[in-house]
């Protein structure tokens, strides 16, 4: 295996940053959202995020299979309510003699890209880990992924090459009372805006509906 580490030295860490784009957590009854987000990928964009060629007949079989009561899935949503970014963290087997570690997955829509949303979404899982006692954020995809690999090495990730693939770990401290505090406050700000969202959807469809023409939202 050829090794190539990302710099160590970067001074960005997720669960360092201070989340200025609303991050939800999402639930079974969001399927929907995360469904229509993921075949809305085209097939470039799917190859890099599930690392093989992804037909529309895979997407429903992961998406059905998922297990939010198990895993957590995060979600950003612009303000019609599209979900354009979702991370999936997902907790793996402990194995005896190694750290707790949890797998990191993450797909944006083309108009959602260049908007702190991937490191948002990053920086919210990171938090999310050491509060439910993960010891290393792994990442793993192909690394010609250069997306990912720049999100992973701004995170100052230990990136590691392979036959085309990439392994980039991410050694988490313990959680505190800031860590807590932070997540509670970030669970409070992404409910916020999707009520927010909700209600400047539903009000601008009623207004739709009482003036007969279609209104742009801002």
């Amino acid at each position: 295996m050829h090794n190539n580490k990302a710099n160590n030295h970067l001074p960005v860490r997720p669960h360092e940053i201070s989340l200025s784009v609303p991050v939800l957590e999402l639930h079974s009854n969001h399927k929907p959202e995360i469904l229509q987000h993921l075949l809305s990928l085209n097939e470039e964009d799917r190859r890099l995020r599930f690392g093989t060629q992804t037909p529309d007949q895979v997407i429903h079989q992961y998406v059905e299979g998922l297990d939010l009561d198990k895993d957590t899935v995060f979600g950003c949503f612009d303000a019609q309510l599209q979900l354009i970014g979702m991370a999936h963290l997902a907790y793996l087997p402990k194995a005896v003699g190694q750290a707790q570690a949890a797998e990191f997955g993450v797909s944006v829509l083309p108009e959602g890209r260049a908007q702190g949303i991937g490191t948002a979404l990053l920086a919210r899982a990171a938090v999310h880990a050491r509060n439910t006692n993960i010891e290393t954020l792994f990442v793993h995809c192909l690394a010609n992924n250069k997306a990912m690999m720049h999100l992973a090495q701004k995170a100052g990730m230990q990136v590691e090459y392979a036959y085309g693939d990439a392994d980039a770990y991410l050694k988490l401290p313990p959680a505190n009372h800031s860590t807590r505090a932070q997540e509670a406050a970030n669970e409070q700000w992404g409910d916020f805006d999707y009520a927010l969202k909700g209600g400047l959807k539903r009000a601008t469809e009623v207004l739709r509906l009482m003036i007969g023409k279609p209104i742009k939202t801002p």
